[in-house]
């Protein structure tokens, strides 16, 4: 068996292999590319042209999806990665470390989550009259929209 031959940092690749070598549909990718999340380059023929260093982008995108990371979190994290150029590896050391302060962020909001459910499915209290997490006159209404008890705030839920 030979070895492949080396490829070029500049090579550039046609948006079929993007999706051939990622296993992401020519379809997302284009959906990516309009969030600004990756970017192309046009041929003379007005094709698609991606660089090399795209697919690490693409794969990470990927990982993301799988978890239920959203891409609004993914673009914060590639904020400050360059498009254009080949990113270094301080690049993606920046974007690592601000993606994993958002993983432990939403981490945390997954264990409080779990705690609550735990508690409130748990106690098996089923009443809409004695359960402490209920909102009593809609008190929270003044603290925001969605579920305040479980968006983080700083006072813990009443107790069953």
């Amino acid at each position: 068996m030979t070895d492949a031959p080396p490829h070029a940092p500049d090579e550039l690749l046609s948006i079929g292999e993007m999706s051939r070598r990622t296993g992401v549909a020519v379809s997302a990718l284009h959906f990516y590319e309009k969030l600004g999340l990756i970017a192309s380059t046009r041929t003379p023929g007005n094709q698609r042209r991606y660089a090399r260093h795209m697919l690490r982008r693409v794969s990470l995108i990927t990982v993301a999806k799988r978890l239920g990371i959203p891409l609004a979190d993914v673009q914060d994290a590639f904020a400050d990665v360059p498009l254009a150029v080949t990113p270094s590896h301080e690049d993606w050391q920046r974007a690592s470390r601000r993606w994993k302060r958002a993983l432990e962020r939403r981490r945390e909001g997954i264990e409080r989550l779990e705690k609550e459910l735990t508690g409130c499915i748990g106690c098996g209290c089923l009443s809409m009259k004695a359960c402490g997490l209920l909102n009593p006159d809609d008190a929270l209404a003044s603290r925001g929209a969605g579920p305040q008890r479980l968006q983080g705030s700083d006072d813990p839920a009443p107790r069953h």
